[in-house]
């Protein structure tokens, strides 16, 4: 495991009104996989933890039992210092958008002193503008063509991205 001065325990994965126990758990393993041990969901629409644990497996049981859940989302942004916010959607007040790499690479030294939120969307319509303005930061995965992709997956090129970087 990880020790406890790595710049990824900075870092805490978001989810905002996920829909699905599956994509949690899914979501949880991808941390797990790249050595992201904090969730945070907020106002989840269905938190069956027999689901969630089904698709996190045993291996990530911990991050888990450990997740925070919250109701509203002003109050789950709180303690981070800086927050990125995951978008397919490009124009209008989404102008400058980073690639996961460019935003791996940025967080480095930002989680040097500051906690850090990958913050997510729900997976049927991703985030609103309104709840981008909690974001310092904004990042798109780019793609050929069609353009949603399944929250774990998202969550998964994020969490190797920060992994690589660091």
């Amino acid at each position: 495991m990880l020790n406890s001065n790595h710049f990824l325990d900075q870092i805490t994965i978001v989810l905002h009104r996920p829909r699905f126990p599956e994509n949690i758990g899914a979501a949880v393993r991808a941390a797990c996989n790249m050595g992201i041990s904090r969730l945070v969901l907020v106002a989840p629409e269905d938190c069956d933890l027999t689901r969630i644990l089904k698709m996190a497996t045993h291996a990530a049981a911990d991050l888990v039992e450990n997740m925070e859940v919250q109701s509203d989302l002003g109050t789950a942004l709180k303690p981070f210092q800086y927050i990125v916010g995951t978008t397919a959607r490009t124009g209008g007040q989404r102008q400058e958008l980073k690639t996961p790499r460019e935003i791996a690479e940025k967080l480095v030294p930002i989680c040097a002193t500051n906690q850090v939120a990958l913050l997510f969307g729900p997976e049927d319509r991703g985030l609103t503008n309104a709840q981008l303005r909690y974001c310092h930061a904004l990042v798109t995965i780019p793609t050929l063509g069609f353009s949603s992709l399944n929250l774990a997956q998202a969550v998964m090129i994020l969490c190797y991205e920060l992994m690589l970087a660091g």
